[in-house]
């Protein structure tokens, strides 16, 4: 494997996995994957239009990238989960900007239509990807952000809930 294409699976992998400010000082500033960047203009363009937010751009690029994936033989079997969590993230970032946005505004960011972005959000919302909601008669998509107090309490309830079972378990085993 030569250095090139050690540098787009370590942009390709760290843009899926890093939190912005991660990916900002280990990837967006790091000078060795900048300079092969340059060789690269695809897999730069796809870098910075997701993390300057031009999304219509990063669809694009997107596609450029699933292509690639198709043809490399060790990410051939993954290019679609790599390409539906890049869309799911892309989609998170601009939805945990603002409260609510319309369908229209979301499909003219990524560069598609409103049935596409109607469905997309649709299923990944279902699927307990996307914390937000779809209000079909104005077509709003409204987010859901939970706070973390209530993220800590569920979380408490659903360890004391599982820490009460073992307890009766260990109860019962005693008492035999």
């Amino acid at each position: 494997m030569d250095y090139q294409t050690f540098v787009t699976y370590t942009v390709l992998v760290r843009l899926l996995f890093l939190a912005r400010v991660e990916l900002r000082e280990k990837v967006v500033q790091g000078s060795e994957i900048l300079e092969v960047l340059h060789g690269a203009p695809d897999i730069s363009e796809y870098l910075f239009s997701l993390y300057r937010c031009q999304y219509a751009l990063f669809f694009r690029k997107l596609a450029h990238v699933e292509r690639l994936l198709k043809r490399d033989r060790l990410c051939a079997p993954h290019y679609r989960f790599y390409v539906r969590e890049m869309r799911i993230l892309a989609y998170s970032q601009l939805l945990e900007s603002y409260r609510s946005l319309t369908l229209q505004y979301m499909a003219d960011a990524f560069g598609v239509t409103v049935s596409f972005i109607d469905q997309e959000l649709a299923r990944f919302i279902a699927a307990g990807r996307l914390p937000c909601k779809i209000v079909k008669v104005g077509e709003v998509v409204e987010t859901n952000r939970p706070d973390s107090k209530n993220y800590q309490y569920q979380a408490c309830i659903k360890q004391g809930d599982i820490l009460l079972n073992r307890i009766q378990k260990l109860s019962r085993v005693i008492n035999i």
